[in-house]
């Protein structure tokens, strides 16, 4: 994948959890910044996706931050973004994240995060976009959550080759290095696949 990309956070925006998903968010940022990346990202200076994005900047990356208004009322907006992006509402916001991004991490997080991905997810299944789709698995945060999509599988709710459609890293460094041999031009599912199990 080209240097100088747009990758999209989803994280939580919780201040209250142990501090290795802190750590490793920052690593995060600190090594995308360090690699050309930039990052798009609800725009917050809480939680994950506040540790993530000051590292970020630190390492020489852009901030392209969005959020719905009324979020935005209650003043949780960072102000060292290079572009932000005011929304009407959390449908917008998302619309607006995957039109600036080129790839999405999903580090912790919560309800939020974990639909946030999700809907790329089916977007790629659907063919709308190819992009890279990672979820960091700090302290085995995604385990069950995969275990789950492996049952979703199993029983044929879902293609067989749907596990191809996003990647579980298990450090920072496993995710920068997808990014960095990601291939955009390949196609994951065909009309005929994507209807068969």
């Amino acid at each position: 994948m080209r240097t100088k990309s747009n990758i999209c956070i989803f994280a939580s925006s919780c201040n209250y959890l142990d501090e290795i998903y802190y750590k490793e968010a920052s690593k995060t940022g600190t090594l995308l910044g360090e690699n050309g990346f930039n990052m798009v990202y609800g725009g917050s200076k809480l939680g994950l996706m506040w540790a993530c994005a000051g590292a970020l900047k630190e390492a020489g990356g852009k901030l392209y931050g969005v959020m719905p208004e009324k979020l935005n009322d209650f003043g949780v907006s960072a102000n060292i973004c290079d572009e932000f992006y005011l929304t009407p509402g959390m449908r917008e916001r998302k619309a607006k994240m995957d039109e600036l991004s080129d790839g999405v991490i999903a580090l912790p997080g919560g309800f939020g995060t974990l639909e946030e991905v999700c809907e790329i997810i089916v977007q790629k299944q659907l063919g709308y976009n190819n992009k890279p789709i990672i979820f960091l698995n700090t302290n085995g945060f995604y385990d069950k959550l995969f275990a789950f999509f492996e049952e979703i599988l199993y029983q044929k709710f879902a293609n067989k080759k749907a596990k191809d459609l996003y990647y579980l890293a298990s450090t920072p460094e496993d995710a920068l290095e997808y990014l960095l041999n990601y291939d955009i031009t390949s196609r994951q599912f065909s009309k005929e696949e994507l209807y068969t199990r």
